[in-house]
């Protein structure tokens, strides 16, 4: 092979010209640094998070000459607004991570730093992707089911307590301790009628009454989130709910993973990534090897083992892949590994076509 054919193999496209806004997003302010297609820094501004801030920031970024791209932390949470007021101005607007701890250790940590790393992320072409709209069903979905599961946690926390208080209290409301749901004990507990507000039988009365009427208030709470959730979800999603082994709960928690817009994610590779259900390589010299992957949203992860738990138990197909792959000398948790991995083969497209 000639030298010049050699060399025409190793060249790399230069990339376009233009420049790279990264920004380092935060409550009250946002700090941005502009690099050009040789990495050279321009700029950096500083300014705050009200409307009028995010569009000066805009225009700054407009002034000082044709931008590529934006790098931008946090999408989903302080750079949200941010994002879709760039999008909406048809810039290219990408995912970025915190900059790694190597990278803080050998440069320090500041906000025009982690704004510069940004930038150089979107250069080097390391930005995860396009971040999520935030404009349809499965933003919505996310605040309800924000709210839900904190009443959700609150409701249990509220039963607990009223069996351990009637642990220890006199055999006349002990007795109340023995009534397995927990829907019956707060309403019994809520009908408590004490005299005084002297003895201690009777403040330990007011404060299972206390108790009891917080349980109930948050069950309405959780029954009134639940029919906002239901007919949303059921007209979003209606091709993910007919799957087999897949509820409400777990339908919705993929379609918040995927975002209204899930073409953002390349192939269903990235979504099984996303969902930490990717195998990771961890070769090393001669051994060929891959482990788990154990980032990604684990609540998605949770949402896929609870899709399989269920297979496994009531599906044919999915009971004699089991016991094939029993046979080979899998553990069951490595089975259940593989069978997320198939789950999410045919998910995938489904959210995509459900969101399309």
């Amino acid at each position: 092979m000639s030298s010049g054919t050699s060399t025409s193999h190793l060249q790399l496209d230069p990339p376009p010209p233009g420049l790279r806004i990264g920004v380092d997003t935060h409550a009250d302010v946002h700090v941005a640094v502009a690099i050009d297609e040789l990495g050279r820094r321009h700029a950096t501004i500083s300014l705050p998070t009200t409307m009028a801030g995010l569009r000066r920031l805009h225009t700054w970024a407009r002034q000082l000459g044709p931008v590529v791209a934006w790098g931008i932390e946090g999408t989903g949470s302080y750079g949200a607004r941010l994002a879709r007021l760039l999008v909406d101005h048809g810039e290219v607007v990408l995912e970025v991570s915190r900059p790694d701890r190597r990278l803080r250790r050998d440069l320090g940590k500041s906000d025009p730093i982690d704004a510069e790393a940004a930038a150089r992320a979107v250069l080097a072409g390391t930005a995860l992707g396009q971040p999520k709209t935030g404009t349809g069903a499965a933003e919505s979905l996310r605040h309800l089911r924000a709210a839900r599961q904190a009443a959700l946690k609150a409701r249990t926390q509220a039963a607990n307590q009223l069996r351990a208080l009637l642990l220890h209290a006199p055999e006349e409301l002990r007795t109340l301790r023995d009534q397995a749901n927990p829907g019956r004990l707060a309403a019994s507990c809520a009908r408590l009628r004490p005299a005084t507000a002297t003895t201690g039988a009777d403040l330990l009365k007011h404060t299972l009454r206390s108790i009891a009427s917080r349980w109930l208030a948050l069950d309405t709470e959780i029954r009134t989130l639940d029919t906002l959730i239901d007919p949303l979800l059921r007209s979003a999603v209606p091709v993910l709910l007919a799957r087999r082994g897949i509820g409400p709960d777990v339908a919705a928690t993929l379609l918040v993973t995927a975002g209204d817009n899930p073409q953002r994610l390349r192939s269903e590779r990235a979504f099984a990534a996303l969902c930490g259900a990717s195998p990771i390589p961890a070769s090393s010299g001669k051994t060929r090897r891959h482990r788990l992957n154990r980032g990604g949203d684990r609540q998605a992860n949770r949402a896929l083992h609870v899709i399989v738990l269920n297979r496994m138990q009531h599906d044919p197909r999915t009971r004699a892949y089991v016991a094939r792959r029993t046979t080979e000398g899998r553990s069951k948790l490595e089975i259940m590994r593989c069978l997320k991995r198939y789950v999410v083969r045919e998910v995938f497209p489904l959210l995509r076509q459900a969101v399309s």
